[in-house]
C-alpha cells in the first residue's frame, strides 16, 4: 500500500513551498493541505504569471490533480470565493477535482472581528496575527463551538450561526472597538457559502485512507513552518495548529506508520515575519540587502520579513520533529551577491555553547555561533545540475548536509517553475 509523502516548512514559514509542490504535484494524483487557514500564501510562477494561493493546495494547476482541502484546515468562504474567482480568470477548471473535508472548521467574520480586537487589545505585546479569524476559528475547535463545512448541509445551520455569531458578540464586548462591517461582511459571507455549496464535500478520513487502499499517490502540502507549530515552535509566537509532520496525520486522518517521504524545504537563509524570537536576525545592512535581494515580502500580508543567516540547530530541530528523509533548499540564488556568508552552528547561552533549542526562546538570550562561508558572487542562472554550482555554493551546500545529517536532494535557483535543481 502506498504512503502519504509530506512536504513542509522547516523555519518560520516563507520557505517557498508552493513552488515546490507544483513541481513534484506531476508524481502525485492528489495534493491535501493538512492544516492552517487564509493566512498561508503559497507563490507560483509559470507563463510568465503569478499566483497566490491561501487556502487552495498548490496542485490546482495541474489539470489532472485532485486537491483536498482536509479536516486540519480553516477555511473562511469569502477568501476561499476569491480563489475561486482568480482560478476561473485564469481558466483553470476545478470544480470536479477540488474536494473540501466536512470536518474543516469555517470561518465567520465575527471570528474576524475578534481577532482585530483581540490583537488591538494587546498594543505592543500583539503577536502579528494576520487578522484573518484563524486563531479565533481554532479556538472556538477546541472550546467545541465550531462551525464545520459539513453543517451547511443541516437544515439548522442558519441557527448554529446565530448562536455563535451571538456567543461572539458578547465576546467583543470585553475589547476595545475596531470598526467592522458586521452587515455587509455577512451578506459576502453568506452569499460565498452558496458557492461553496457547489464543490464536492467528502469525509476526508475515509477518502484518503481509500484512495491510498486504491494505490493512489498522494502529497500533503503544509501551510506556515515548523517553529510555527502550536506545540514546538516559539511560543506564544507561533500559529493556532500543528505545522510538523504530526498535523498530517491529525490533519488528514491517516495513521503514522502511512506518512512516507518528509520533504523539508527550508531557505539557504532565514525569516519570520511579525514578532518573536529570532536568534540569527540581522537587524543591519546585511539584513536589508537579503530582504532586497530576496523580495521577502509577505504573499498574504506584504509585511517586510526580517532576514537573517541560516540558523542550523533551529533547523536540525525541525528535522528531528518532522522526521524529514530530505531537504530541499530555496533561494539559494539570493546569496549570489554576498562575498562572505554565515551559518549558526551553535547557540551561546549563560557562556556556554549549545546545539539544543531552550524551552522559551522568547525570553532566553541566545547568541548564534556563527561559521563563515566564502560567497560565490556570480549569478547561477546557467546551473541545471549540481556539479555546475559554483565550488563555493556546493562547499556551502555539502557542509549544511554534514551538519544536519539529512541529504539536499533538490537546490531552487530561482521563482520559476524550472530554476531547479534535483540530485
Amino acid at each position: 500500500m502506498h504512503q502519504i509523502d509530506v512536504i513542509l516548512g522547516l523555519q518560520w514559514g516563507d520557505e517557498g513551498k508552493g513552488k515546490i509542490v507544483d513541481y513534484l504535484a506531476n508524481d502525485y494524483d492528489i495534493v491535501a493541505r493538512f492544516q492552517g487557514g487564509p493566512n498561508a500564501g503559497h507563490t507560483l510562477k509559470f507563463g510568465g504569471k503569478k499566483y497566490v494561493l491561501h487556502t487552495i493546495p498548490s496542485g490546482i494547476f495541474r489539470p489532472s490533480l485532485i486537491n483536498l482541502i482536509g479536516n486540519g484546515v480553516v477555511l473562511d468562504p469569502v477568501v476561499f470565493q476569491r480563489e475561486l474567482r482568480a482560478l476561473e480568470q485564469s481558466d483553470v477548471a476545478f470544480h470536479d477535482r477540488l474536494l473540501i473535508s466536512r470536518k474543516a472548521h469555517l470561518i465567520l467574520p465575527t471570528h474576524r472581528w475578534l481577532d482585530a480586537a483581540s490583537e488591538a487589545h494587546k498594543g505592543k505585546a500583539k503577536i502579528g496575527s494576520t487578522l484573518k479569524g484563524i486563531g479565533p476559528t481554532y479556538m472556538d475547535k477546541t472550546g467545541r463551538n465550531g462551525l464545520r463545512v459539513g453543517d451547511v448541509e443541516s437544515p439548522t445551520f442558519r441557527e448554529q450561526y446565530e448562536a455563535l455569531k451571538a456567543k461572539h458578540l458578547e465576546l467583543l464586548k470585553i475589547y476595545p472597538e475596531v470598526t467592522f462591517d458586521l452587515e455587509t461582511e455577512e451578506n459576502a459571507w453568506f452569499e460565498s457559502i452558496k458557492e461553496l455549496t457547489t464543490l464536492q464535500f467528502v469525509d476526508c478520513e475515509y477518502y484518503i485512507n481509500d484512495a491510498l487502499k486504491a494505490g493512489k499517490k498522494i502529497l500533503a502540502e503544509g501551510a506556515q513552518g515548523s517553529m510555527l507549530d502550536i506545540d514546538f515552535g516559539t511560543y506564544p509566537f507561533v500559529t493556532s495548529s500543528n505545522t510538523i509532520t504530526a498535523g498530517v496525520c491529525t490533519g488528514l486522518g491517516v495513521a503514522p506508520q502511512k506518512i512516507g517521504r518528509v520533504i523539508g524545504i527550508t531557505k539557504a537563509y532565514c525569516t519570520r515575519v511579525g514578532g518573536g524570537p529570532f536568534p540569527t536576525e540581522l537587524d543591519n545592512e546585511t539584513g536589508e540587502k537579503l530582504r532586497k535581494e530576496g523580495m521577502e515580502f509577505g504573499a498574504t500580508t506584504g509585511r517586510a520579513r526580517r532576514c537573517g543567516w541560516i540558523d542550523l540547530p533551529q533547523l536540525r530541530y525541525t528535522i528531528m520533529l518532522n522526521g524529514v528523509t530530505e531537504i530541499c533548499m530555496t533561494k539559494i540564488d539570493v546569496l549570489n551577491i554576498f562575498p562572505e556568508i554565515a551559518a549558526a552552528t551553535k547557540y551561546r547561552l549563560n557562556g556556554l555553547e549549545t546545539d539544543t533549542l531552550p524551552f522559551d526562546l522568547c525570553n532566553t538570550a541566545v547568541e548564534p555561533v556563527l561559521k563563515e562561508y566564502k560567497g560565490w558572487n556570480c549569478s547561477l542562472e546557467t546551473a541545471t545540475t549540481y556539479e555546475a554550482l559554483p565550488e563555493a555554493a556546493q562547499a556551502y551546500l555539502s557542509d549544511l548536509e554534514a551538519y544536519l545529517e539529512v541529504p539536499i536532494k533538490m537546490i531552487s535557483t530561482g521563482p520559476e517553475r524550472e530554476k531547479l535543481i534535483v540530485r
